[in-house]
């Protein structure tokens, strides 16, 4: 097969990640309305709800690592949190110039009132869905998050086409595996 040409699965994943893509652009866009008479956006949303849901204070780096997203725009959000009084940064007995972000109690009822502005429109947005569809749908957007996440070490560690092919052959093996 030529290089170029699309497996049947490799096309329907192209549609599906044209669709996540635009569900992405929704899903921002409609959190934005909702979180906006709080003063936020989806962006500092999220990075309040990633703070909050760690299992300990973290630095910006290793927030913006488990969001996925750049360290530079995280840490430029979290700037405008610190300056909106939402978030403040502490002392890291682990390293000196890596401060900790920690909630404030402006930011916890600030998140808080986001979460109740959420749970009727996301109960809404998904009641013509079946619980075990969403949670198909999910573990299909979690293996394919994993294989990118592990695509993305593996070509760190293999140069060479031949041998990113093989890897994303691997890795997409186990996503079909997984998801059935």
């Amino acid at each position: 097969m030529d290089s170029t040409t699309r497996t049947p699965a490799g096309e329907a994943l192209t549609r599906l990640v044209l669709d996540l893509l635009r569900v992405n652009s929704l899903l921002s866009t409609a959190g934005d309305r909702l979180v906006a008479p709080l003063g936020l956006t989806s962006a500092r949303w999220q990075i309040l709800g990633a703070i909050s849901q760690a299992e300990r204070p973290q630095p910006v780096a290793w927030l913006a690592r488990n969001l996925g997203a750049n360290r530079q725009n995280v840490q430029r959000i979290i700037n405008d949190l610190c300056k909106d009084g939402l978030v403040v940064f502490g002392p890291n007995p682990h390293h000196r110039r890596a401060q900790l972000v920690l909630l404030t109690e402006g930011g916890r009822r600030t998140l808080e009132a986001a979460r109740r502005l959420q749970a009727p429109w996301v109960n809404s947005l998904s009641s013509e869905l079946s619980l075990k569809e969403i949670q198909r749908a999910h573990r299909i957007i979690a293996a394919l998050r994993e294989n990118l996440e592990g695509s993305d070490e593996a070509e760190e560690r293999v140069s060479g086409s031949g041998a990113r092919e093989r890897t994303n052959a691997t890795a997409l093996a186990r996503t079909s595996s997984r998801v059935s």
